[in-house]
């Protein structure tokens, strides 16, 4: 499953290059691209694993840029 969210206050696009490398190294990530310019986060998971591996992935933003919200 590939689904591709709005990120809000990304401010940062060494924060966001920093936030992809943190969601590729979950595991059962198959793609993650989170764009500055778009301010979107893209990710492909397995279909049975998508929800965990997104709070995995929704933790890892928050703690690189707090202020940053996946918009659900």
């Amino acid at each position: 499953m590939r689904k591709t969210y709005e990120l809000r206050d990304l401010d940062c696009a060494h924060c966001a290059a920093k936030m992809e490398e943190g969601i590729l190294k979950i595991d059962g990530v198959k793609f993650a691209s989170v764009s500055f310019i778009m301010q979107k986060l893209t990710l492909e998971a397995n279909d049975e694993d998508f929800d965990e591996i997104l709070k995995r992935a929704v933790k890892i933003c928050k703690k690189i840029e707090p202020d940053c919200e996946i918009v659900l």
